[in-house]
């Protein structure tokens, strides 16, 4: 295999995390003969559920000291360190009326060829990660007004439903109405409760404004000639809303959850943030801005919990 061809298929492969929760209406419910580029794994091995299931168990107590019943939560998908990213999606967790978690987030609908929200358990939120030996996780905690606000805003659905763009790009430009990504929904619900922009007209071309006006800036994700052409022949990859310097540079500016992270802690420095990584025999949970080091490595005063061992 050539290394152009490896090449393209990483890039494939960089579009499935990147379109995130993507087969999760689809593989979650049973559902079968989804399009090609949608599904991507095959069921997990009993071993495999179990170790995912214990670490989700894990997040879930983290996120049950969370007062304000709302976070943002983001996850790894596939290794995308090539491209320098840690994590590929994020999502809105809250908390129900009977204390359940949930992760409210975008997400690519094969059989419909559009996107949808869509509200799933904690545990279906870590299972959605591409390698089950080893995964990472993050979860910020706002400070309880910037909470409130959100939590008000996710829980809108009419208006949830008013910042969701009929037509979907995995790469979409951060600052572009023609195409969204899941990350960008999230920025942008972000900027409506935030920014307090209201409900009706041009919600997204404000929210945008609203974004860019407080500083809001991806940083751009730089791309190989080989990988720029492959665009052609992935259906949720594009290029044509992204400016036309930033296609001659080969560098484009996407919602990912590291700049959502960057911005709240910038709006908001009371901010709080927990990382949690796990490999194939435990769990390591830090706290701070810090992620875990490579290999998910524990450091002085990180919790540490062994996955062999029963998880309360």
């Amino acid at each position: 295999m050539s290394s152009r061809v490896r090449v393209a298929i990483a890039l494939v492969a960089a579009s499935f995390a990147l379109a995130g929760a993507a087969e999760a209406g689809s593989r979650r419910t049973g559902a079968s003969g989804s399009r090609q580029y949608c599904d991507r794994a095959p069921e997990l091995a009993a071993a495999d559920q179990d170790r995912l299931l214990r670490f989700a168990a894990v997040v879930r107590d983290e996120l049950a000291r969370v007062g304000e019943g709302v976070a943002l939560i983001s996850r790894s998908g596939l290794d995308l360190s090539r491209f320098g990213i840690r994590y590929s999606h994020a999502a809105i967790a809250w908390r129900d009326g009977s204390g359940r978690w949930a992760a409210r987030q975008l997400y690519y609908a094969c059989a419909e060829g559009r996107p949808r929200l869509y509200d799933q358990g904690i545990a279906g939120f870590v299972l959605g990660s591409d390698d089950p030996r080893q995964g990472q996780l993050s979860i910020v905690v706002l400070p309880p007004a910037a909470a409130e606000a959100l939590r008000r805003t996710v829980l809108d659905k009419p208006l949830a439903l008013r910042l969701l763009a009929a037509r979907y790009s995995a790469n979409a430009f951060a600052f572009g109405l023609r195409y969204q990504n899941c990350n960008q929904w999230v920025a942008e619900l972000l900027a409506t409760a935030w920014g307090d922009l209201g409900r009706d007209g041009a919600v997204r071309a404000r929210a945008q404004e609203w974004l860019r006006s407080a500083g809001y800036a991806p940083r751009p994700v730089a791309v190989s000639i080989a990988q720029y052409l492959a665009s052609v022949f992935v259906p949720l990859l594009h290029v044509d809303d992204h400016p036309e310097d930033a296609r001659s540079a080969l560098a484009f500016r996407i919602s990912l959850p590291q700049a959502i992270e960057q911005f709240a802690r910038q709006r908001y420095p009371a901010s709080r943030r927990i990382a949690l990584c796990h490999d194939a025999t435990r769990v390591v949970v830090l706290r701070g801005w810090s992620d875990a080091a490579e290999g998910c490595q524990p450091r002085p005063g990180d919790r540490v919990i062994d996955l062999a061992a029963e998880v309360d």
